[in-house]
């Protein structure tokens, strides 16, 4: 593959993840120089997300750390993966956006998502809960409307007359949300393959024009490593794959551990069960494997667009993995990591 298929874009999703032994500052400097590594390498976006009181996870004000990494670099659009509407007042929201599309005109995306808090302490913290997220459909309304006219009188200035291209996380229902507000739709294989692409396939069906999308416009969101082996890169997906067991068994997610260490671990019945499903629907390999299927991901559910998320232990190999998938799908022809930086 020396191109993309039908020029399908590619983007970077970076979660700020902690790894042992690393502290949040640092988790959060180092968004910041991927995302210009990202640009250097040509990647359409990069995207930061929202997280609260998870110990692995530092990215916990999207519009903050997008302020920092549109400010560090001078292409790449910049936006949220997403900001979570239920834990936010929508006209905030609007103003947040408004500002950063203000200070980076052309730049900014604003992607927004359904979940809230992780636990029930965070909830309370936050002042939000399930309620807020069964009005999602009111607060996404109420924050496009921001955007054009005001609502009721109130006018959240400087967003008011802006475009910021809107995008929504699709969990449940979100596939038919999109389709009904005439959004971009993102969408990962949360239970498998197949269920994504006929949610995609839904999407498209019943997707209503509207002012903010003239036609459906899918972002499939996927871990993609590659490495010089397949064993080496199933090795590096080792790390987020416990962390994702750890927080559905204990409650939070953990820094990432060093894959050497997680297969030392016993693993109970349910473990493991967790942890082989958290290493399915990944696209990991050798660069030729990964063209192979990353080919047959956009053949089979027509992505205008792949959003990477993967998260390792091994910085650098997470780099180079990145570097090597732009050069495989045409976007660039990065130097190796331990020249670009």
């Amino acid at each position: 593959m020396t191109s993309a298929p039908r020029d399908v874009r590619f983007s970077i999703l970076d979660r700020s993840r902690v790894r042992g032994g690393q502290s949040h500052p640092e988790a959060l400097r180092e968004t910041v120089e991927f995302a210009r590594l990202a640009q250097e390498w040509g990647y359409h976006r990069f995207w930061v997300s929202e997280h609260h009181g998870v110990p692995g996870v530092a990215g916990s004000a999207p519009t903050v750390l997008a302020a920092a990494v549109a400010a560090a670099t001078s292409r790449i659009r910049v936006g949220t993966g997403g900001v979570m509407l239920p834990n936010h007042q929508p006209l905030v929201v609007a103003e947040q956006f408004g500002v950063l599309e203000s200070l980076f005109p052309g730049r900014i995306d604003m992607g927004l998502g359904r979940s809230v808090g992780f636990t029930d302490g965070v909830r309370r913290a936050l002042g939000h809960g399930k309620a807020d997220a069964d009005d999602f459909d009111a607060r996404l309304a109420e924050v496009l409307e921001y955007f054009t006219r005001g609502r009721a009188g109130v006018h959240a200035w400087p967003a008011e007359g802006l475009r910021v291209p809107t995008f929504l996380l699709a969990t449940g229902s979100g596939a038919q949300r999109a389709a009904r507000f005439g959004l971009p739709l993102v969408i990962a294989p949360v239970a498998g393959t197949a269920a994504m692409a006929a949610a995609i396939e839904e999407y498209r069906r019943d997707f209503r024009e509207s002012s903010w999308g003239a036609e459906p416009y899918v972002v499939i969101s996927a871990a993609v490593v590659i490495a010089d082996t397949v064993e080496e890169a199933h090795r590096l997906l080792l790390p987020e794959a416990w962390s994702y067991v750890y927080s559905r068994t204990r409650g939070e997610f953990p820094a990432l551990m060093a894959p050497e260490e997680i297969e030392r671990l016993e693993f109970t019945e349910r473990e493991r069960r967790l942890y082989d499903d958290a290493l399915r629907d990944h696209i990991h390999g050798t660069e030729e494997q990964v063209a192979d299927a990353v080919e047959e991901l956009i053949s089979r559910t027509g992505a205008d667009e792949i959003l990477v998320h993967t998260s390792t232990y091994d910085r650098r190999a997470r780099l180079e993995s990145h570097r090597r998938l732009a050069r495989l799908v045409g976007l660039a022809a990065p130097e190796p990591v331990s020249r670009a930086g």
